[in-house]
């Protein structure tokens, strides 16, 4: 039997960046701030349609959301969305590491998230 031989890309930590995609640390962020929204929703037993009330949007756009369907929301909507789930937002600036490029990063507190760049 012919060996097959398969070439491995590693990842980048990001895989819109991988797939190409333009803007890919701002959509990784995206999809991370949504993950954590849909946990939230999750955790506190809400149908879309009471999460719609929180969150102050249509029961649609909650499915949208919590499906990763996220081209309509913004960083900053995410963010309020988060806000009216009782979470706050800390947004740090400080220098990039010098092993690094700079990046964008989501983190939950005492944890820490991949690399975002």
């Amino acid at each position: 039997m012919a060996e097959i031989k398969v070439q491995v890309t590693p990842s980048s930590g990001n895989v819109f960046a991988d797939l190409g995609f333009p803007n890919a640390a701002t959509e990784l962020a995206k999809a991370e701030l949504a993950t954590k929204i849909a946990a939230i929703i999750e955790e506190r037993g809400l149908s879309q349609t009471q999460a719609a009330k929180v969150l102050g949007i249509d029961q649609p756009k909650v499915s949208d959301l919590v499906r990763g369907k996220l081209k309509p929301f913004s960083v900053e909507r995410l963010f309020k969305f988060l806000n009216a789930l009782d979470r706050d937002i800390e947004i740090v600036v400080r220098p990039k590491r010098r092993s690094a490029r700079a990046a964008i990063r989501v983190t939950a507190p005492g944890k820490r998230s991949g690399t975002h760049g």
